[in-house]
């Protein structure tokens, strides 16, 4: 069953450029220069229930946009959007009872009252039961560990706390699909941890379906098997995040620290295995190939040689993404 239906969807906004000089801004009181830019041009996507998808982007890719529209923030210039079985923008108060939302950047709690009596507004809002309420926050502040934050104004919490209640206040009604613009930026790691770990959580035990949009790809490995890649408003990759690794980066690179100082004529040399001393007793092999390459090259060295250790160093989410956008590489 899919949570998320978008076909052909697209966003434009109008921008203009001012003219210099002072003849210039008065002839922009009279006519403007406009220029159309399409935010999200043209992209289509599904997602499952219980999916955790993470979509990623540069800056200006389309992310955020996308997430407004999604939550019926911002009407689209062309296209369709069913979410929930809904259309966000046009069933909007029906809609909003079967989402949540944290964004990153924006709060959603009241910055002079105490959090608890933030949360028992929002309660009122989505018109959760006390029983119903109880039940379930109950496990999310307990899981949270923000018991002892209830009872103090929102501004004087940490970024960290804050963006724990922030989690908290969007699950208040249990919804079905949980979005997440930036929700661990600015955070230290000890509560990314927290985050993650709560989040894979209500995952598992509601299939709460979770789309996530963050700069710090950390999370994404944590978190989300499949990845959407968005580029100028474009969709460039969509699929597994293991996949975008093997067709990304060609091969991997083996490090081994062998015993005692070994000269280069004592390797193991194989075609497409490139070797580069790291040290006297590290040399590093470039595997230009698959795992059985791999697994190949490993059995032979540790036979000829004396191994104090073997590392496969495979290259992270981060560089990879860094890589597609700085050489154009096209993804299927």
């Amino acid at each position: 069953m899919n949570v998320i239906e978008v076909q052909n969807l697209r966003k434009e906004f109008k921008s203009y450029s001012s003219r210099s000089g002072l003849s210039g801004a008065f002839r922009d009181l009279f006519t403007r220069n406009y220029k159309t830019l399409a935010a999200v041009d043209d992209i289509s996507l599904n997602i499952k229930q219980g999916e955790m998808v993470g979509y990623i982007g540069e800056n200006g890719a389309g992310k955020s946009t996308t997430i407004k529209m999604l939550t019926g923030i911002l009407t689209p210039t062309s296209g369709s959007i069913v979410v929930n079985g809904m259309n966000p923008h046009k069933q909007r108060e029906e809609f909003v009872r079967t989402i949540g939302v944290v964004f990153g950047q924006r709060s959603q709690l009241w910055w002079d009252i105490a959090v608890q009596e933030s949360f028992r507004l929002l309660k009122k809002v989505y018109r959760v039961s006390d029983e119903d309420y109880n039940r379930h926050m109950g496990h999310v502040i307990e899981t949270l560990e923000i018991g002892p934050l209830l009872d103090k104004p929102v501004r004087k919490l940490s970024l960290g706390q804050r963006m724990r209640c922030e989690l908290a206040a969007a699950l208040i009604h249990n919804p079905p699909l949980l979005f997440l613009d930036e929700p661990t930026i600015g955070l230290d790691v000890l509560v990314k941890l927290k985050i993650r770990k709560f989040l894979k959580e209500i995952n598992e035990q509601y299939k709460t379906t979770i789309l996530l949009t963050t700069h710090d790809l950390t999370d994404i490995e944590a978190l989300c098997e499949r990845v959407v890649l968005l580029d100028e408003g474009k969709i460039i990759y969509d699929g597994k995040l293991n996949q975008l690794q093997s067709q990304a980066v060609e091969g991997k690179q083996v490090e081994f620290e062998f015993l005692t100082e070994i000269a280069k004529n004592n390797l193991v040399f194989l075609p497409n295995v490139q070797w580069e001393q790291k040290d006297a007793t590290t040399w590093l092999a470039h595997v230009n190939g698959d795992e059985r390459l791999v697994s190949q090259l490993i059995s032979l060295v540790v036979q000829k040689n004396p191994i104090k250790n073997v590392r496969i160093n495979e290259v992270s989410t981060e560089e990879i993404v860094r890589k597609i956008y700085e050489e154009g590489m096209a993804l299927a």
